[in-house]
């Protein structure tokens, strides 16, 4: 038996790929940059909860690697700088993209924080041919890409770092979406006098309905429901 044989090997299932990663992780008492993650089945919330299907993920256990050397600027410092957020982001995205057989080009940037209350963010974007599978059903394989590096990036850099993976500018896309589908629902509640209740989404893109109508005169907005099926409710104000 060869050495790819021996390796030890998990599947899971659970109702989302980022909790079945997670709960293999915990199962295997490992972190997320040993080992190489295999989605099996995205899963699918079906049609008013009729016909869902669970995620199912394969986590492989990696054999031991030899450090990676880093350019000299970032050996040296010892609290993270940019420069070194930068090439660990790009080097565990390129990676992983690299393990998923993808080939297409990283790079990151730091966006610093628009407000006190916020923290600079690594942004990563990830350009090439046909990346149409890295963003799968309802942003599900690109949101569980980007919980893996972020997971990485965060033990290398031994503390958390924001992260958003975007795939040729879909992200920006989906939210300029969002924005207009949030004006208009709202627009609607206010016209019908009723409550508006959006599809489920996941938590970056009920933010984007949130920011987007806090400032409303007329309306606002709640989440309700448990994950993955939480969704954002739409609400006149009473006058």
């Amino acid at each position: 038996m060869n050495q790819e044989q021996q390796r030890t090997t998990l599947e899971v299932i659970a109702p989302t790929v980022e909790e079945a990663i997670q709960k293999g992780l915990e199962q295997l008492n490992l972190s997320a940059d040993a080992v190489d993650v295999e989605v099996l089945d995205s899963g699918s919330r079906g049609l008013f909860g009729i016909g869902s299907r669970q995620a199912r993920v394969r986590l492989v256990v990696r054999a031991s690697q030899p450090s990676e050397e880093k350019p000299a600027s970032v050996i040296e410092e010892d609290v993270p700088n940019h420069e070194e957020i930068i090439w660990i982001s790009e080097k565990v995205v390129s990676d992983l993209l690299e393990r998923m057989r993808i080939k297409a080009r990283v790079k990151a940037s730091i966006r610093p924080p628009s407000s006190k209350d916020e923290e600079e963010t690594v942004l990563v974007n990830i350009e090439g041919e046909d990346l149409s599978i890295l963003i799968g059903r309802r942003s599900e394989t690109l949101n569980a890409l980007q919980y893996i590096a972020s997971l990485i990036v965060g033990r290398r850099l031994n503390r958390w770092t924001p992260m958003i993976i975007d795939v040729q500018g879909y992200r920006q896309r989906r939210e300029r979406q969002l924005r207009m589908l949030a004006r208009r629902m709202a627009d609607q509640a206010v016209h019908t006098g009723r409550r508006q209740v959006l599809e489920p989404m996941p938590p970056n893109e009920r933010r984007v309905i949130h920011l987007e109508l806090r400032d409303h005169p007329l309306v606002i907005t709640e989440s309700i429901g448990e994950d993955p099926h939480r969704k954002v409710t739409i609400t006149p104000k009473r006058r």
